[in-house]
């Protein structure tokens, strides 16, 4: 066992927040109802003790779990709760998973985003299950007499060496009361019961049924519909309203104007938000409100010039191409000098479009404000800042402030920008009822906050040998780079060099699944195919050389990525995928790459169908540590895969004059479910290693390794997403 301190005593753990490194807060009072699955095998307790802030026994054994971290799909509200039921060592058919609302005095980082939930949480619910049972073990110890070290514990039974036992249901009163032990021990990764076994979906039942559970299907009583309009294009902002015909329209209790962000109040990092100034409807039901919305005349007022879509490409072309040096993020050895000498050099472009996020569920929150409280409840990744920000509209203290936290039918990073929630509060302070906001699917995908058009330039020298002697890479974005400082070929070339540029634009830009990976690894995994081609070897074999490197004699100490596990997937996949094999009329391409704090490589088998690539199979490797639900894992790792290839091959959002192009899914081509892949295939590495991320990092390489295969079918190199525009 692994044994870990717990920072505070009792008393402090009433009055301060948890440790960022893991801790706990105990003696609040539980407000959530709590309803087990039908599964349950026991009746509902007559009783609840509080243990801490993650979970609550009941009299008869039922153990609640809080699952603190927003739920998007990720599969958390499950596997975060498996993580404390696991150092509990309570039976999972007797647990009860609540979703937490906001608390950073109780929770530690309560954010979606990032592949971070597992990674940071894993010593705290450790340590809240850990600690519940110690405090029960103490309890039994204290109620017989016997030592803590002659008692066990297991699947929510405390026994003794001559065979009495009790159950912590019938202990867990006493053990509430008792002081939080200075330290405890962590299980052995090795002893695991729960952590690492496919468990289902805790909201799978309510799912299938179609029971409440996202922010579109909160309602209460006396709640009022709201829908607002933006402007048309960035760079404008609203002039006037006219409306003299929706105010007599049935069931309409108010149209005006409202600024969202106005001056003075501190911004968060998550207030990204291109239309601040909004004409809002507010009626009694949706229908009404968006019959309104149609008759409003109203007039804008333009603040720049027009932006297109071709004039992105050429600006960041240029920028990628241009002689005049970027900002330098990193130079090892000297890679002019390189270059000179070299006896072959290959250099080409990249790019890919803006894209919308695109949630099934649309942007919706609800809100109630008055004049001394402010309840907010609906889809967020980052309550922690939109509780912020929402005091500082609002005028309000924090503490007059609470957010309640749905599931979410997707995010992917939309959702970590919550001007949707902060405009609802203000609305419903406006009006001074309960309002529930609702974007139409039009101000979902016109109203900003994309993945940013990027390009970006590789060049690479190799000497006589065929070796990768110097690399250079010069990345262009809306708003930023894509290029990572240290990531892979860094420290595996001599000599190398970074270079940022940056285009900015009135299109307001934020993360989208596996930001800049998205895109940079695409570009990165294509190019290193080129240059292994140039060099006369397998793509494989070329990366692995470079890896070799990067073990043996790395190249600068920054690094980010370790060597090792990164040729470690590659290897992987090469062995379950047969590389080396060839397969009658299929074409493969391959791709490896570093995020999230994990190692990804994939193989993808393609048949050209009437002049279109056929995704026959996807072969994945992945190291991410410790697995704690295999069946989420992979529901995860699929649905990276799928989404990588759907917005890589068909996927894009363009712009006339600063105007959206597309604005439902009419115009924005998504994946149909005959092009998704036929089977995908999943290989983790069982290493023992503490947890990594794993809801983003299967996106990124995928759209290479598509590309590679399409090159290996076709002859023809496909640089521009998205790749459908290359088969006419």
């Amino acid at each position: 066992m692994t044994l870990i301190k717990t920072k505070y005593n009792r008393r402090s753990f009433l009055k301060v927040s948890s440790a960022a490194s893991g801790g706990l807060v105990l003696g609040f009072s539980w407000l959530a109802s709590c309803t087990p699955s039908s599964s349950q095998l026991k009746d509902m307790p007559e009783e609840w003790f509080n243990i801490n802030a993650f979970l609550k026994i009941g009299d008869n054994g039922i153990v609640t779990i809080m699952s603190p971290n927003p739920e998007i799909g990720q599969n958390v509200k499950t596997s975060m709760p498996m993580i404390v039921a696991e150092e509990l060592d309570v039976d999972w058919k007797d647990v009860v998973v609540e979703q937490a609302g906001f608390d950073n005095q109780k929770y530690t980082r309560q954010l979606a985003g990032g592949s971070q939930s597992i990674r940071q949480g894993w010593q705290s619910l450790r340590m809240a299950g850990a600690t519940a049972r110690r405090m029960l073990l103490e309890a039994a110890s204290k109620k017989w007499n016997v030592p803590v070290t002659d008692l066990k514990a297991e699947n929510g039974t405390i026994s003794d060496s001559s065979g009495q036992t009790i159950s912590y249901g019938e202990i867990a009163s006493s053990a509430a009361n008792l002081t939080v032990p200075a330290e405890v021990e962590l299980k052995n990764p090795e002893s695991f019961k729960i952590i690492g076994q496919p468990t289902k979906n805790v909201d799978g039942p309510k799912l299938v049924k179609g029971e409440p559970l996202f922010g579109l299907d909160y309602k209460k009583e006396g709640m009022l519909i709201a829908m607002m309009i933006h402007p048309p294009a960035f760079g404008m902002k609203l002039k006037s309203i006219d409306d003299s015909e929706a105010r007599s329209m049935p069931g309409i209790k108010d149209i005006f104007a409202i600024n969202s962000l106005p001056e003075g109040v501190e911004k968060q990092w998550s207030d990204v938000n291109a239309f601040p100034e909004l004409a809002v409807v507010v009626g009694n039901t949706t229908w009404e409100v968006l019959a309104a919305k149609k008759t409003l005349k109203v007039a804008w007022e333009k603040l720049s010039e027009g932006e297109n879509t071709a004039d992105h490409v050429q600006q960041l072309t240029d920028l990628v191409n241009q002689v005049e040096k970027g900002e330098d993020k990193r130079i090892d050895g000297n890679p002019d000098e390189a270059f000179k000498k070299a006896d072959q050099v290959i250099s080409q472009n990249y790019g890919a479009p803006f894209l919308a996020h695109n949630t099934m569920e649309p942007m919706n929150f609800f809100a109630h404000v008055t004049n001394d409280r402010a309840e907010l409840v609906g889809p967020i990744q980052t309550p922690e800042y939109l509780h912020k920000t929402v005091a500082g509209v609002l005028g309000m203290s924090e503490d007059k402030v609470s957010i309640m936290m749905t599931r979410m039918g997707g995010g992917f990073g939309r959702r970590l920008y919550g001007n949707f929630a902060v405009e609802a509060a203000v609305i419903s302070q406006k009006v001074n009822a309960p309002v529930k906001l609702i974007y139409t699917r039009e101000d979902d995908m016109t109203q900003g906050t994309y993945r940013p058009a990027y390009q970006v330039k590789y060049e690479a020298a190799l000497d006589e040998n065929n070796k990768l002697t110097g690399f250079k890479v010069r990345g262009a974005g809306v708003e930023g780079s894509p290029v990572f400082d240290n990531r892979f070929p860094a420290g595996a070339v001599g000599n190398y060099l970074a270079e940022d540029q940056i285009l900015n634009s009135d299109i307001s830009v934020g993360a989208w699944r596996a930001p800049m990976s998205n895109f940079i690894a695409f570009a990165e995994q294509s190019f290193l195919d080129e240059v292994a081609e140039k060099a006369g070897k397998d793509p494989i074999d070329f990366r692995l050389e470079l890896f070799d490197r990067a073990i043996a004699d790395p190249v600068g100490e920054n690094n980010d990525y370790d060597a090792k596990r990164y040729a470690g997937v590659l290897k992987l996949v090469r062995e379950k995928s047969k590389w080396d094999t060839k397969l009658p009329g299929v074409s493969r391409g391959v791709s490896a790459y570093y995020c999230h704090n994990s190692y990804v490589a994939q193989v993808v088998d393609i048949k050209m169908e009437n002049n279109l690539p056929k995704i026959q199979k996807v072969w994945c490797a992945i190291d991410c540590g410790i697995v704690v639900n295999p069946e989420g894992a992979r529901n995860q790792v699929e649905g990276g895969i799928i989404d990588g290839i759907g917005h890589a091959m068909y996927s894009a959002m363009t712009f006339t004059d600063s105007k959206p192009d597309q604005s439902n899914f009419n115009k924005y081509r998504l994946m149909r479910h005959q092009e998704a892949p036929q089977e995908i295939e999943i290989f983790f590495v069982q290493n023992g290693i503490d947890p990594t991320g794993l809801g983003e990092p299967s996106l990124p390489p995928i759209a290479a390794a598509l590309a590679n295969a399409i090159y290996a079918a076709t002859g023809k190199r496909v640089r521009q997403q998205p790749f459908i525009e290359n088969f006419g």
